[in-house]
């Protein structure tokens, strides 16, 4: 729920969100039309199995860019166009969850902060919002400052989130380039595709600083 106002406040944040799903169709596509040795899945496989992790699995699930790394289950789910597509693109986004496997087995502290996290901040972004919306229109200040309180554990989370995907990202690269997947003049293709995706994960960040900020103004003003 966002007021006229509050859009303008986080204009510069959703530009930037907007510049950052440009970007990433862009590389993403490129990259697919590069042949990797492997699809994402074998890479992904390679991958996770160099770090000695032989228990987590790979399975194929539904829908576009889906992938994620199912930190409870141990399972590393690939979309079917990255699960089965031997592209640049593919392996980027496959061997970038398979760094997320990685951190859950060193117990990368972010990463075990994040999943703290997680619960406060769904129901932060659920309700915290709402609360503080309505807080906002009936000029509750009760309710604004509860709303803002919930939506303080989103602006938390965004945050811890940041360390965590460039992380993930770093690993991937540093693993593709040393088991031989991608070589050299490769990389630009795989650093343009996952840099273009961390850019998405700072605009998210931005936008929910932003929003935080718009109703902690408009409580102090009251």
């Amino acid at each position: 729920m966002v007021t006229f106002g509050m859009l303008i406040f986080i204009a510069p944040a959703m530009l930037l969100g907007f510049v950052a799903q440009m970007m990433i169709r862009s590389a993403y596509s490129r990259a697919q039309q590069v042949a990797a040795p492997l699809s994402g899945a074998a890479a992904a496989r390679h991958i996770l199995d160099s770090a000695g992790l032989n228990n987590v699995d790979i399975e194929m699930i539904p829908g576009h860019l889906s992938d994620h790394y199912d930190p409870r289950q141990k399972i590393l789910r690939l979309s079917q166009e990255v699960y089965q597509s031997r592209s640049l693109a593919a392996v980027g986004i496959a061997a970038h969850e398979a760094g997320h496997a990685i951190q859950d087995a060193r117990n990368y502290a972010p990463l075990v902060v994040r999943n703290m996290a997680v619960p406060a901040a769904g129901f932060g972004s659920n309700i915290g919002l709402t609360l503080a919306f309505f807080g906002l229109i009936f000029s509750f200040q009760p309710l604004l400052l509860a709303g803002i309180v919930l939506f303080s554990f989103v602006v938390f989370f965004q945050v811890v989130n940041l360390p965590v995907e460039f992380n993930a990202s770093s690993r991937a690269k540093v693993q593709l380039a040393t088991l031989g997947i991608v070589g050299p003049g490769e990389m630009t293709y795989v650093n343009k595709v996952l840099n273009a995706a961390a850019l998405t994960y700072v605009a998210a960040t931005l936008q929910a600083i932003l929003t935080l900020l718009y109703y902690i103004l408009a409580y102090n003003r009251r």
